[in-house]
């Protein structure tokens, strides 16, 4: 699962151990040698939806890491592409490899911006969010979007009950949430706490009209439906 150039086991402990800040900050230098950061397919094939729907002027990416998402924005604005994460060693790494970006360090529970973007992705940051964090998530999206602008991010389909990947994330979500009861600070990252229809539900809530596309380049399960979706949160283009 790792390169030679990702993590050792220790390092992986003492990020385990950590707080989320702390934990990426240690993980930042070698994060994009794990299987964390988000797999090309899906940026390729976020890009290629995304490409039908624009192109977009000014774009964000919401808990932006070491910046994998920067080509996708790229590829679908016309203007300033912005990434935004907490962790300082996540944007060093970032700003190092997307040196024509902008950079802001900021809560994405708390984002600093009003009105200021087109199009807004986000790339496997639900996880680090508990359901009641959500909301606020979203909302401070809905305010750094213009009117009429986009909030889009892949989610995949649930692993199928019975599969090895079910009983794989089912065990590891148990593990986080043995770690936190025990342990202090907590580090927040569960595979099974963003059900599309409680995205859903939240992406309403906050204002936005949402749609869904099947992203098929990645392929589909034995019962035809898709192994991922890109979620497409419209703000409306007039809001009042």
């Amino acid at each position: 699962m790792f390169s030679p150039q990702g993590p050792s086991l220790r390092e992986l402990c003492a990020q385990a151990l950590s707080s989320v800040e702390r934990g990426y900050d240690l993980l930042a230098p070698k994060f994009d040698h794990t299987p964390f950061r988000t797999p090309e397919s899906i940026l390729g094939a976020t890009a290629d939806a995304l490409s039908e729907l624009g192109p977009f002027r000014d774009g964000l990416d919401v808990c932006c890491g070491t910046g994998a998402g920067m080509p996708v924005l790229r590829s679908a604005c016309q203007g300033r592409i912005t990434g935004v994460d907490f962790s300082a060693g996540m944007l060093a790494q970032a700003r190092s490899a997307h040196p024509d970006a902008t950079w802001v360090r900021a809560d994405a529970r708390a984002l600093p911006f009003a009105e200021s973007f087109d199009l807004a992705v986000t790339f496997g940051a639900l996880g680090h969010f508990l359901p009641t964090e959500r909301p606020a998530l979203f909302e401070g999206v809905y305010r750094a979007l213009r009117p009429g602008g986009l909030l889009a991010f892949p989610i995949g389909a649930p692993p199928h009950p019975g599969s090895v990947s079910h009983w794989v994330t089912l065990g590891f979500d148990l593990a986080m949430r043995v770690r936190n009861a025990v342990w202090r600070p907590p580090f927040v990252m569960y595979y099974r706490t963003s059900p599309l229809s409680a995205v859903r539900d939240d992406l309403t809530a906050a204002g936005f009209t949402t749609t869904a596309i099947d992203l098929t380049a990645l392929g589909r399960h034995r019962d035809g439906s898709p192994r991922c979706r890109l979620i497409l949160a419209c703000k409306p283009a007039d809001p009042h």
